[in-house]
């Protein structure tokens, strides 16, 4: 797949073969309810898309909105776990048959899919839904996605399809994500104050391009903000995916993201392949790995990781499961896959490969994480 590298590219069947369009609450749905005329206009610019040779994936919100509406809860339905739940399952119904019944009107077929965590952290339930994304669009089919929260708890959710779309779209492989959001896209402040400008293009996600963000929503309808987004970003381009952030606050919002070049575009890495793409974008792991700066810089040339350059272990992983990697500053700089559990690991905290038989009473793998099980983010 190719990645397109200007937001009019992703209008392009050669430089983006597949789009993935995220539709946030407070777009869907206002106070009074379902913003229907703009929902409608935003469908028939996707039946455009799939007009000119697109594949189009949708990742919608709403529904916990919507269904709080219909229940009469307040706080959008987010005052507690339970009200959530209650209001996805109210609001899930109706927000599925919104889309099939706009998206049918231009005779395309709608797919609902609701995910969970988990059916994208865990290998194999990925791999399903790489496969049933696949064949829904060869069917011609356009795949309406949102998180299943009205079983998803808090320990188990993406808590916001900012992120879930970026992840949907490492599944699909697809060119690019465009985030429709309540702003135009990233600024370099706080877009309330003065002289704040908007970021066109993003080369890298840096330490300062992340401190620009804020974690709260406009509407207050949302879960996700400009946080999210920027975590989003950073998913999709480890796979290299091209993905955007525009407002839908307008009519024909791509068009208007896209003719007129108003948005953030962040370009993206050079492609991995799939299984480390999927590796360094998991959002929950199940423990870290400290290092010394000797072996930081050699994971940077491609080694694995060697007991001799581990200092320190963190949490309560078994054989398989997936670690951070943390250089001596603390900060993240690598995923990978542990060759052992959490108690053998910490017996062979800074020890030469010559002592492990020893300590373990069993020959020793080669690494702590193997250069092949491994992704530097």
């Amino acid at each position: 797949m190719t990645a397109p590298a200007s937001l009019a590219e992703f209008t392009d069947p050669a430089r983006c073969p597949r789009l993935v369009v995220k539709v946030g609450s407070s777009l869907l749905v206002a106070r009074d309810g379902v913003r229907r005329a703009w929902i409608e206009a935003l469908v028939a610019e996707l039946a455009a898309a799939r007009a000119r040779g697109q594949d189009v994936i949708v990742v919608s919100s709403g529904a916990i909105a919507l269904g709080a509406g219909r229940l009469g809860l307040d706080k959008g339905g987010r005052g507690s776990l339970a009200d959530a739940q209650a209001a996805a399952a109210v609001g899930q119904i109706a927000l599925s048959g919104l889309w099939a019944e706009l998206l049918a009107a231009h005779g395309v077929t709608a797919a609902q899919m609701l995910l969970t965590l988990d059916d994208l952290e865990d290998r194999r339930r990925y791999l399903n839904v790489t496969a049933t994304l696949a064949r829904l669009l060869d069917c011609g089919a356009v795949p309406v996605i949102n998180e299943n929260d009205s079983v998803a708890t808090h320990e188990i959710r993406f808590g916001d399809n900012d992120r879930l779309a970026a992840r949907v779209a490492q599944a699909a492989r697809a060119s690019a994500v465009l985030l429709l959001s309540d702003v135009d896209g990233l600024y370099d402040r706080h877009p309330s104050e003065e002289g704040a400008a908007l970021l066109p293009v993003v080369h890298g996600l840096t330490p300062e391009i992340h401190a620009m963000a804020n974690g709260h929503s406009g509407s207050g309808l949302g879960s996700g903000g400009m946080t999210s987004k920027l975590q989003a970003a950073d998913i999709a381009g480890l796979a290299g995916i091209s993905l955007a952030i525009a407002s839908g606050l307008h009519d024909a919002p791509i068009a208007r993201a896209t003719e007129q070049g108003i948005g953030t575009l962040f370009l993206p890495r050079a492609r991995r392949g799939a299984r480390k793409a999927w590796l360094g974008g998991r959002l929950r792991l199940k423990g870290a790995v400290a290092v010394d700066a000797g072996a930081a810089a050699a994971l940077g040339r491609g080694s694995s990781l060697l007991a001799k350059g581990v200092t320190a272990i963190e949490g309560a992983f078994e054989r398989g499961d997936a670690v951070a990697i943390r250089e001596p500053e603390g900060r993240v700089i690598a995923h990978g896959l542990a060759e052992y559990d959490a108690a053998d690991c910490t017996r062979l905290v800074g020890t030469h490969s010559s002592e492990q038989a020893a300590i373990l009473g069993y020959a020793p793998r080669s690494a702590i994480v193997h250069r092949d099980q491994l992704v530097l983010l």
